[in-house]
């Protein structure tokens, strides 16, 4: 599909952009996880300390995908890409767009001062694990993950 643009996102895409959260969400069967607020994400990425970046393919206007990822610190290896989400509309799946997605972080790794990328991926998503092997990744089995709600405790 020729008329598909890859760029960077800008403020003005994050109500869409939580509308594809959400649909990621839903596919990901957790739809009550999502609890940012529209203003909390936009002052995350676009305020004056912004934590995350993003890339959205478009078509026409309408912004179909985004790629979100922010800068982490290894010990071992210094600053590294996080790839948090990558998510096309199911419509627009298995037309190349995740995998324009995908690259766009990996230049913006490349061209930048980072040791490489990481990310997660569900068990039972065998398209994505898929998807991912054609890059090569290495999947590792030796670490569980680990996290806390600060509400909980």
């Amino acid at each position: 599909m020729s008329n598909i643009v890859i760029r960077k996102a800008s403020r003005e895409d994050c109500p869409r952009l939580m509308a594809l959260v959400k649909g990621l969400a839903e596919y990901e069967k957790a739809p009550e996880e999502v609890t940012v607020s529209l203003s909390h994400f936009e002052e995350s990425g676009f305020g004056d300390n912004p934590v995350w970046w993003a890339f959205v393919a478009e078509i026409d206007g309408w912004v179909c995908g985004f790629s979100l990822y922010y800068i982490r610190y290894s010990t071992w290896k210094g600053r590294r890409i996080y790839l948090e989400d990558i998510y096309v509309e199911p419509e627009m799946r298995g037309k190349g767009i995740g995998a324009m997605l995908f690259d766009a972080v990996m230049q913006e790794g490349k061209s930048g001062d980072f040791s490489g990328m990481m990310w997660q991926a569900l068990d039972w998503n065998q398209p994505a694990l898929d998807f991912y092997s054609k890059y090569g990744t290495r999947f590792d089995e030796e670490w569980v993950n680990c996290s806390i709600e600060f509400k909980d405790v």
